[in-house]
């Protein structure tokens, strides 16, 4: 999705798609950053 947001952005330089593209891009680094927040929780030792 990111991907093809981007490649519309190139064709049309429309800021909307601009936008919706750097929006598509804090998702994905938040998604990632909870992921590893969870995983770091996974691995820590039962108290």
């Amino acid at each position: 999705m990111k991907e093809f947001t981007w490649k519309v952005f190139c064709e049309t330089g429309s800021i909307d798609t601009y936008l919706l593209f750097k929006e598509l891009e804090v998702d994905m680094s938040t998604s990632v950053a909870q992921q590893e927040d969870q995983q770091a929780h996974i691995d820590s030792p039962i108290q």
